[in-house]
């Protein structure tokens, strides 16, 4: 990941230093699907084949890995070519990291369980040498039969996501036996690609919103939230979570 250095002042309590800072990339890319103008992403310039085909595939345009055919990247254009479901025309372009084509989500199917330990060992592969070098990044990683698979960095939470499943669904593995370890929160936006991702089980350092927490609870997700410091929070279906159980105070 491009990292590019910058003179600044840092005030540390009672001493003022001159100090030459590492700072994160931040690039804008144009996104095409068919060669029809799709979104424009806001982006961490890397892995960036991998964001092209998950961003599709986590907004609900492709379902088959056999649907997608090429990603071309080419300067600041990201081309993506696939058989697409969906009526384009009518998405609209939000706020959160993606795209809205009238609410609908996938359903999550999938048999998956994981231990206690799993959660920790998985949420502990999430920080990245960019991001103790610059604080500026989120990530993801993605674990299939309990092994880290990938890990991505980005400026946008969203695009972690997106990296992640793009980079799943290049490689041909089963989504449905992975598990999602991030650092960001979990709003509405986030689970949503997960959920048209087909991934049963995402957990995060940080918390869910109130929506993000609905939707998990409707498209089948486990969603495990506050990660960290030897605890974690199950919001829905922890029957992914083996032998979990609510013990006496």
């Amino acid at each position: 990941m491009d990292i590019l250095k910058f003179p600044a002042i840092q005030i540390k309590k009672d001493k003022v230093m001159n100090i030459v800072d590492d700072v994160c990339v931040e690039e804008t890319f144009h996104m095409y699907l068919n060669d029809e103008p799709l979104a424009d992403i806001v982006a961490s310039p890397v892995q960036l084949k991998e964001l092209g085909a998950g961003f599709v595939v986590c907004e609900g345009l492709v379902g088959n890995v056999k649907d997608m055919d090429t990603v071309d990247v080419f300067q600041d254009e990201i081309r993506v070519y696939a058989k697409t479901h969906g009526n384009l025309e009518n998405r609209v372009v939000g706020t959160g990291g993606g795209i809205s084509m009238g609410g609908a989500f996938k359903k999550v199917r999938s048999s998956m369980v994981i231990k206690r330990d799993d959660v920790f060992k998985i949420i502990s592969q999430i920080e990245s040498e960019v991001w103790k070098r610059t604080g500026g990044v989120h990530s993801s990683v993605l674990f299939s039969n309990n092994e880290l698979v990938v890990r991505c960095s980005d400026i946008g939470r969203h695009n972690t996501i997106d990296k992640v499943i793009g980079f799943a669904f290049l490689n041909d593995i089963d989504l449905s036996r992975c598990v999602i370890g991030c650092t960001g929160r979990q709003p509405a936006g986030m689970v949503v690609k997960v959920a048209n991702a087909g991934v049963p089980i995402v957990i995060s350092k940080a918390p869910s919103t109130d929506k993000g927490i609905h939707i998990a609870d409707k498209a089948g997700i486990t969603l495990i939230c506050f990660a960290r410091e030897g605890r974690f929070t199950v919001y829905t279906h922890p029957h992914r979570v083996h032998k979990i159980g609510i013990e006496a105070s």
